[in-house]
């Protein structure tokens, strides 16, 4: 499938701002102009996060834990960004401060234009629930629903009483899931399952889809279709998917790969196949 290629970090295209990563500017592309014509480049969009000089520490003194250490980074509407870097690099951690789960100890996280910090927690609950889609390793469905139930409950809860039957089938389609809706959980395999937690974080609409290795649990084949289904929904319904993954197979599917290492952001690679990506990380080894 053809990857979108405008996945252009918008935090560097905006007014200069103190580096905290040592990760090159990527440049937007320049308009294409007759001679002698003016051309105004058009506004880049806002960007669906901007994480500024973003912090995590854990304990104090000596004895303190840098999981993030001054981390800027945007990420793009409509793009996949892939998030990956060794075990305790901080992808996690970074991940869930992105994603409203965890508070940051100094720096900024904006997520659909609001400053996280400045919320309350109902004000933060709400904003999850309105703007935010998770696919975990564990698929978190109810047991007791159908998969089409599952797929709608977010909704439901958050008050909305007539389910878009359009969006559904757009949804739904997008995962190939026409054939199980009235299945439960244990009635569908690994692969199924997560392909109703992929439809069930897409069917909100959200700002950002956050998936922590949604392919952990799931065999090879099944791993592929799901990281084939985020994909799509980028491509075909204009969603905006983060993911952390620890395989570079995975990470060929995003536009764009972030590598951390000890909590800071060290590298990014744009259009990455998985043998490229295998060779930075083995660069990072050496």
């Amino acid at each position: 499938m053809q990857r979108r290629n405008d996945a252009v970090d918008p935090i560097r295209q905006e007014d200069p701002m103190p580096t905290v990563s040592p990760v090159s500017a990527v440049s937007p592309a320049q308009p294409v102009r007759a001679p002698g014509a003016t051309t105004e480049a058009a506004p880049s969009p806002s960007p669906a996060i901007k994480a500024y000089a973003v912090a995590k520490h854990y304990g104090a003194g000596p004895n303190t834990v840098r999981a993030l250490d001054g981390i800027t980074v945007g990420v793009p509407r409509r793009s996949f960004t892939a998030v990956m870097g060794p075990s305790g690099s901080g992808k996690s951690t970074l991940l869930h401060c992105l994603a409203g789960l965890d508070t940051v100890t100094s720096g900024t996280v904006e997520l659909a234009g609001v400053d996280l910090a400045k919320l309350s927690d109902r004000e933060l609950t709400r904003l999850r629930r309105d703007h935010v889609g998770f696919v975990f390793q564990s698929f978190n469905l109810v047991p007791t629903l159908t998969a089409e139930e599952n797929i709608t409950l977010p909704a439901l809860l958050a008050g909305q009483r007539k389910v878009d039957q359009g969006w559904l089938a757009e949804v739904v389609a997008a995962v190939s899931l026409g054939d199980r809706l009235r299945h439960r959980p244990s009635e569908l395999s690994g692969g199924q399952q997560q392909r109703v937690a992929v439809a069930r974080a897409l069917f909100a609409r959200p700002e950002v889809t956050f998936a922590d290795e949604p392919t952990g649990n799931l065999d090879s084949r099944s791993g592929g279709e799901t990281l084939g289904f985020l994909r799509r929904a980028v491509d075909e319904l204009d969603q905006t998917v983060v993911m952390v993954t620890h395989d570079p197979i995975a990470a060929a599917h995003a536009d764009r790969v972030l590598f951390l290492a000890d909590g800071r952001l060290v590298d990014e690679m744009s259009e990455p196949t998985a043998a490229t990506v295998l060779d930075r990380i083995k660069r990072f080894e050496d």
